[in-house]
């Protein structure tokens, strides 16, 4: 029995946190604060004006991007400067944040909004079913997702390509208070290590897929998001149990939405029932007023 897909879809808004707040946007710009610490990123689809200019002239850090690359250029910070790396918190989980080459700081504050769902899937699944979930977290980063589920109770096995993201994920396990936790840290392509699994018969209650629009694997693997997600979301969901709890993935790519996110997910769990709900993640700034500023797109398979 194919899945019920959501009508219509929905906005997942993060607000500000004790460790993080989008203070002001606009200008092709936002203006964040991260920890004690503010912070410039460019933002080209925040087209109204700031409310404050002269607020983001005092940031103690700002992302001047090369040329048309927004992801890419240098840091430029106050006379306090430069900064390396500083400690914030979301609830139970601590984690370092980090000034990448890359304009963002080790972790994306709009995924706040699916961590909350994963901590109340976990804790609703544990009482449910009187044991602690499986979860598999593939493309896991710096392991803020993983540790939100771990925090919440679940088995974690978090997997990316990168041996220095990893690294970083351990690092945050120890901040929280995880390290002795179940989680399991895998350095491979995620391709890989799905196809290893399903050979081997591996079942998980719960799946999370957060991929680049384009990267590579510690081998050289190729991974290109339109080419390549639709038969790992199919793998990954041969992966689930006969009674699993979610299958969740998240995308940044211009070219995708919610919507085409949502038709592909339906077709990987064609004959698990359960529904499909789809949207986009935002980030809302303080007060009245705010505005949200749309930044990835997800859909989500659950019973």
């Amino acid at each position: 029995m194919a899945p019920v897909l959501s009508k219509t879809p929905e906005t997942l808004v993060t607000s500000g946190w004790s460790d993080y707040a989008l203070l002001d946007s606009g200008d092709g710009k936002k203006l964040e604060r991260y920890g004690r610490y503010t912070v410039v990123r460019p933002e080209p689809q925040c087209f109204w004006s700031p409310r404050d200019p002269a607020a983001f002239d005092d940031a103690t850090a700002t992302f001047d991007p090369q040329q048309e690359e927004e992801d890419s250029g240098r840091w430029r910070f106050d006379e306090y400067g430069p900064i390396d790396a500083f400690p914030l918190r979301w609830r139970d989980v601590k984690f370092t944040g980090r000034f990448t080459p890359f304009r963002h700081l080790a972790f994306f504050p709009e995924q706040a909004a699916n961590w909350e769902w994963l901590d109340g899937r976990v804790r609703d699944f544990t009482r449910s079913v009187g044991r602690a979930p499986k979860i598999l977290n593939l493309f896991g980063y710096t392991g803020v997702a993983s540790l939100a589920a771990a925090a919440a109770g679940a088995a974690v096995t978090h997997v990316d390509a990168s041996k220095k993201s990893v690294a970083y994920a351990r690092e945050n396990a120890e901040q929280s208070g995880l390290a002795q936790h179940p989680i399991r840290w895998i350095v491979e392509d995620a391709r890989k290590y799905v196809a290893r699994e399903v050979r081997r018969g591996s079942k998980y209650d719960g799946i999370i897929l957060d991929p680049p629009k384009y990267g590579r694997g510690p081998t050289g693997e190729v991974w290109r998001l339109f080419e390549d997600m639709p038969g790992l979301l199919k793998d990954c969901a041969s992966l689930l149990a006969d009674d699993a709890d979610f299958l969740l993935l998240n995308a940044y790519a211009a070219r995708v939405s919610g919507l085409s996110l949502a038709h592909l997910m339906v077709e990987a769990t064609q004959d698990r029932g359960g529904r499909v709900d789809w949207g986009e993640l935002a980030l809302s700034e303080d007060g009245p007023d705010a505005r949200a500023i749309g930044l990835s797109f997800f859909a989500r398979w659950s019973q």
